[in-house]
């Protein structure tokens, strides 16, 4: 079976990244498409494989700000040539869904979001665009177009799969297609229970949506000792925001960071994301998580159980939910536990399986609503 992947760009390293991970450690002589590369931004996490560029690649400033090059991604992405390939695995935020492939050759596109910044992302998009105000003025024209190419595209690939019930039930609204759900993997082996320290923990890059601001501002007032791993445009501004009991560690090591998880007081999640792979590392380190009650999180945590919800996006609400957080007694053993179902090799077995029934069409008999989360198994 010859295999091609399919990323946007790689110019960054966050969860869509440590997906692609796993489908190069499944298919270890496939090619890479992408829109752009850098190796230095990615870590090197991907440095001896074959990967294929696309023009845009010799562009000034297309590594560092490709937010400012949508209206030429779609030719882009099209321009790549994948005659000869038996299988297409895109693995796509937003246009790598669009490639074209040949009648012959399956397209399975794992989504983990329609592509934000045309659809319920749109007006923030505009206000962080990188062009002087009278160019802004064109963007909402513009993004009628990429949302025109965006909903096409979404009905290249021959299969769907959402990272998340939260992403299907996305998918289905703006796209009117049905996705099949597998969670993103996390190596579960890799983390381990430790101390209950006396920090709290964030993990993620400094954006704006990932909402360190209300963690900062809670933690501010609480005067709890709070750590954030990343680094990220918003970092400035946070610092200035922070008061001494929060500390900005950067970019830490994969074995540095393990070590943090394992011995932080709890975990703290205040974002809306489309799953939250960190906060499953989290409790597959035995902790619990402080989480807004928003997004797919709340259908991998249990209140009291697993960790404490808070309801709005306040500080306010955050800095009472680590008082209640402080009167909860929470087991380690079982958090980890209770982990152990997003394990890696789960994940690399299901997709092995729904490559061979997207080859062979045994679908039939799946049953397509999300909340369901079924793969095929032969």
């Amino acid at each position: 079976m010859k295999i091609a992947l399919v990323h946007d760009y790689l110019v960054q390293y966050g969860g869509a990244e440590r997906v692609l991970e796993n489908f190069c450690e499944m298919f270890p002589h496939a090619p890479i498409y992408t829109l752009v590369y850098d190796e230095e931004a990615t870590h090197g996490r991907f440095r001896g494989r074959r990967i294929h560029t696309s023009f845009l690649q010799k562009w000034p400033f297309a590594k560092r700000r490709h937010r400012i090059f949508p209206p030429f991604m779609p030719s882009a992405i099209e321009s790549f040539d994948f005659s000869g390939y038996d299988v297409v695995l895109s693995d796509s935020s937003s246009f790598a869904k669009g490639v074209i492939t040949p009648p012959e050759t399956v397209h399975i596109c794992y989504m983990h979001t329609p592509m934000r910044y045309a659809w319920d992302d749109c007006q923030r998009y505009t206000r962080e665009f990188y062009y002087p105000r009278p160019v802004k003025m064109f963007v909402p024209i513009l993004m009628n177009v990429i949302r025109l190419w965006d909903k096409a595209s979404a009905d290249r690939p021959d299969r769907i799969v959402a990272n998340s019930a939260f992403v299907a039930g996305r998918i289905r609204k703006y796209y009117g297609r049905e996705a099949d759900v597998l969670h993103p993997p996390v190596d579960i082996d890799s983390f381990h229970a430790g101390e209950r320290g006396e920090y709290f923990l964030m993990v993620g890059r400094l954006i704006a949506y990932k909402r360190h601001d209300i963690a900062i501002r809670a933690f501010n007032r609480l005067g709890k000792k709070l750590l954030i791993i990343g680094r990220g445009p918003e970092e400035s501004r946070l610092r200035a925001m922070a008061k001494s009991n929060i500390r900005f560690l950067g970019r830490v090591s994969d074995e540095k960071l393990v070590g943090y998880y394992a011995n932080c007081r709890g975990f703290v999640f205040p974002q809306e994301e489309d799953f939250g792979i960190v906060a499953i590392e989290a409790i597959a380190s035995g902790k619990p998580v402080i989480a807004y009650r928003g997004g797919d999180i709340v259908r991998h945590i249990r209140d009291g159980r697993e960790g404490v919800f808070f309801d709005t996006q306040t500080p306010e609400a955050l800095a009472e939910a680590v008082r209640r957080f402080e009167d909860c007694s929470f087991d380690a053993k079982s958090i980890r536990e209770y982990a152990q179902r997003f394990d890696k090799r789960m994940f690399q077995e299901k997709v092995l399986e729904y490559i061979d029934c997207a080859r062979e069409g045994t679908f039939n008999n799946l049953m397509q609503h999300p909340s369901s989360q079924r793969i095929p198994h032969r």
